[in-house]
């Protein structure tokens, strides 16, 4: 038996108080990421000079962190009784965090290194929680749900990505780069009230004591699964590519392309309209042609445009309308993957499960991106920044392999029962 996709208008969902709180805690929070996503490199190149290798270790600083406590969280949380505490607290620990930087800028402290440890400690957070969201997502949405709450959770991740780096690239440009990052804590002191407004029933979500096990049962469960697996390997030599790509993308933008903090920001943020354009559609697309044929063709949209950066070159009107393009089209894709492969995952896999899978999952799936960053940095040391964004493009591409020969193109419906 399967579940038909065609669920009840994502907009309906907004008027139960439950879910509002939920999405609003993401979307402002979401906002404040996107600004340090833009703020941070910006202020590791411009306040602390650092070079292609710092900003491959950089990017990896946050993102080691997956790599290494994602098992251990997905075990830990998936014995908790109320995951959104556990999300409460990382909102206020990374909040915390990120108010350090001014504090340290206007003593004259700020040091590179100090860039490295809040990246790894608010990464390390940022695995608890959303290793918790996974399973609190599963108590807040009814099944039938999961498309249409995915489209908007993922839109206001489209909007963010509007909104955050315009307002981050023009943070930047007014107060400096460590100023900037004051308006990700705010966001996530603002995501923390609003989760602690919220009550669901969590109960659904925690194992029975004969179904708790190893840290590493995570990985069996995916591995048996038909659905899970080929979703897990296309999507890491996706990641482990693309952030080859990420780790070099603002260096070669603001050196090579010549683009200007605020004027990159600009730029990514209306190219970003492309997510907001993917999340509107997504829910219809998966409608007319299947959940599944949408995810493949996720995987496919979301880097190839990306080919369109390392070949930019000329006068820059040239040069940033192929920018706006490149990310206009790969937002697009990202949504298409985010929102079916999201709903894919959380409906193939038991509600009880769904914390301990999530870090199983996210140990392969984000811990290959550190690595991807320090390959980013290495390359860009060793051959040049341009000819590795080309080996990230195209490498990219090819995580949709695994999915093209699987059954995922062949998934109409969303499974009614776990994989």
């Amino acid at each position: 038996m399967t579940t038909t996709v065609a669920a009840p208008s994502a907009w309906s969902l907004l008027r139960a108080r439950m879910f509002r709180h939920y999405w609003s805690a993401h979307a402002v929070s979401l906002v404040g990421e996107e600004i340090t996503l833009i703020a941070l490199p910006l202020l590791a190149v411009l306040t602390v000079g650092a070079g292609p290798a710092e900003m491959g270790y950089l990017t990896a600083a946050s993102l080691i962190p997956h790599l290494l406590f994602s098992l251990f969280a997905g075990a830990w949380v998936d014995r908790r009784a109320i995951k959104r505490h556990i999300m409460i607290v990382a909102d206020l620990g990374r909040a915390t965090l990120l108010a350090a930087v001014p504090v340290l800028a206007i003593a004259g402290a700020l040091e590179l290194w100090h860039l490295y440890v809040i990246a790894f400690a608010a990464g390390t957070l940022t695995v608890f929680f959303d290793v918790a969201n996974s399973s609190l997502f599963a108590s807040v949405v009814r099944r039938e749900d999961y498309i249409a709450a995915n489209s908007l959770v993922n839109g206001a991740r489209a909007m963010a990505f509007v909104a955050g780096p315009s307002a981050g690239g023009l943070l930047v440009q007014v107060l400096t780069a460590p100023f900037a990052l004051i308006a990700d804590a705010v966001s996530y002191l603002t995501s923390a009230l609003l989760l602690s407004r919220i009550r669901p029933d969590e109960g659904a979500a925690v194992p029975h004591a004969e179904e708790r096990t190893g840290v590493a049962s995570g990985l069996v469960y995916i591995a048996r699964s038909a659905i899970l697996r080929p979703i897990l390997l296309g999507v890491t030599v996706l990641n482990l590519f693309n952030y080859v790509f990420h780790a070099l993308f603002i260096l070669y933008a603001t050196t090579a392309l010549g683009l200007s903090p605020g004027g990159l920001g600009l730029l990514i943020g209306l190219a970003s309209t492309g997510g907001l354009l993917g999340a509107a559609v997504t829910g219809w697309l998966t409608r007319r042609f299947g959940v599944g044929p949408v995810a493949v063709a996720g995987y496919v949209l979301f880097p190839l445009p990306l080919v369109l950066i390392p070949l930019a070159s000329g006068g820059q009107p040239v040069i940033v309308t192929l920018v706006f393009v490149a990310e206009f089209l790969s937002g697009f894709g990202v949504m298409l993957l985010d929102i079916a492969v999201g709903s894919l995952q959380t409906a193939a896999t038991s509600q009880r499960r769904l914390s301990l899978v999530s870090g199983a999952r996210r140990t392969v799936n984000y811990g290959v991106r550190p690595i991807g960053a320090l390959l980013g940095g290495l390359l860009g040391e060793t051959i040049g920044v341009r000819p590795t964004l080309w080996i990230a493009t195209v490498g990219a591409v090819l995580g949709a392999l695994f999915v093209i020969f699987s059954p995922i193109p062949g998934i109409r419906e969303l499974p009614d029962q776990p994989d």
